[in-house]
């Protein structure tokens, strides 16, 4: 099936941005921290997300799923980094964590944003543990499923797999989830 591409006006260009996009910024944010595990990598993620979607606004239907189509850029714009980092040798700057260990800050925990306690607060410890131990593939899928609430159908189209092997992928990562909680479930009283 060939993409039909549309052709907006600058007028429209904008339009669209603001009030197809911007609505969806935070729940990117959680996604983006999510499987970055990091503020600033999940703020960069999202900026170079906008920066891609307004880039090709002419690829996106006005009228359809403008978040699935977001989170699609973003999950495409992880995986991308994702490899490019893999192939790249560790670097550390000496000189940054010298700094560090002889600063009076050393033994103090600083968390820039607010955004990010919450987060944490909300799951739980425990759970978000867990949750970031899974392999990558199968803690997107819990999270575009469990906490963003996206239809199959909807990962499907995200993912770019195929509907068989989202429910596959969803049932192996809840599995994987319940067998890291197993423990913690028992001593919050679950069965």
């Amino acid at each position: 099936m060939e993409e039909v591409k549309a052709s907006y006006s600058e007028e429209q260009k904008y339009r669209i941005f603001e009030n197809e996009f911007l609505p969806h910024i935070d729940a990117m944010y959680n996604f983006a921290y999510r499987i970055t595990n990091d503020e600033d990598s999940a703020k960069d993620l999202i900026q170079d997300t906008f920066y891609k979607a307004f880039k090709f606004i002419n690829s996106f239907q006005e009228g359809t799923n403008a978040k699935a189509w977001l989170f699609r850029i973003l999950k495409n714009s992880f995986i991308n980094e994702f490899r490019k980092k893999n192939k790249e040798p560790s670097m550390i700057d000496y000189q940054d964590v010298e700094t560090y260990y002889n600063s009076d800050d050393v033994n103090e925990v600083i968390t820039p944003d607010l955004r990010v306690d919450v987060l944490q607060d909300m799951i739980g410890d425990e759970v978000s543990n867990a949750l970031n131990a899974l392999a990558v593939d199968f803690r997107i899928v819990i999270i575009l499923c469990d906490i963003e609430g996206f239809t199959y159908e909807e990962m499907s189209k995200i993912l770019d797999i195929p509907i068989g092997t989202v429910r596959s992928r969803l049932h192996r990562a809840r599995n994987l989830l319940r067998e890291k909680l197993k423990v913690y479930a028992k001593e919050m009283g679950y069965k």
